[in-house]
């Protein structure tokens, strides 16, 4: 499959859009407080105390300090982490993103509790290996470290289909991905340059410092929100040991998706 599409800045400057983020009032409010919306998904979470998440922590300063870092929410490190499947979410009860057999008004945390049972013994195609494709004004964009680790990635994704019993309609273009923050405001057509310099800039620093991102194996997790993402369980086929923090931990309650 090829490389991730270079991320079009061009599409969050102000004269693009005339209406306001749709995540505003729905994920996040204007004073960068995350909302209730609740859900269930597949991560993989980016390893406590790795050398990964010191280059994230910096990348999240990085990207916090430029001309208009004061307008996006930075979701918690604790929170970091890569989708490899998205489940059910709470402001998307709808067929293509809802196991077909339940009811739409079903609560999400029946709906997690049956997909919990259906991932019971679920082994996944193998291990993976991911690496940065590019910094965006969002976080990460990533890719498979080689053309085998997309396939297996994607394989993944397409395995998972079956216990969840749907498949959304961009299921095969959809480009994983670490989210650090998310948009409150529009960019100023005037910073758009300016962001798109720092963005190459970061781009090829971080591919440097980070050459395989270090991630834990796929786990199954329930959110409150976007800021915390505990697991329910981890799943097989990873070759991977568990190496999620524990609710005890810290990881208490996900690009946008």
């Amino acid at each position: 499959m090829p490389p991730p599409k270079p991320f079009d800045l061009d599409k969050l400057a102000r004269s693009a859009n005339a209406a306001p983020n749709r995540f505003v009032g729905v994920r996040l409010d204007r004073n960068r407080v995350f909302l209730p919306e609740a859900g269930n998904t597949v991560v993989r979470h980016v390893v406590p105390g790795s050398e990964t998440e010191a280059a994230l922590i910096e990348l999240r300063k990085r990207l916090r300090d430029l001309p208009w870092g004061h307008r996006f929410a930075f979701t918690d490190v604790e929170s970091l982490h890569m989708t490899v499947f998205n489940g059910v979410i709470e402001t998307c009860r709808e067929p293509g993103f809802w196991p077909q057999e339940l009811a739409l008004a079903l609560p999400i945390e029946a709906v997690t509790d049956y997909l919990a049972a259906r991932l019971d013994g679920f082994s996944g195609p193998g291990p993976f290996d991911m690496r940065i494709a590019e910094v965006t004004p969002y976080g990460l964009t990533l890719t498979g470290a080689t053309e085998a680790d997309e396939k297996t990635a994607r394989a993944w994704r397409d395995a998972l289909t079956g216990p969840f019993t749907y498949r959304a309609p961009k299921h095969d273009a959809y480009t994983f991905h670490v989210t650090l923050a998310y948009l409150i405001d529009w960019l100023p057509d005037d910073m758009v340059d300016c962001y798109r310099q720092a963005l190459a800039e970061l781009t090829g620093e971080f591919r440097q410092r980070i050459p395989v991102v270090e991630l834990g194996p796929p786990a199954f997790c329930t959110f409150e929100d976007m800021n915390g993402f505990p697991p329910v369980m981890t799943l097989e086929g990873t070759g991977l040991e568990p190496v999620l923090r524990t609710a005890d931990e810290g990881l208490e309650a996900d690009q946008p998706a």
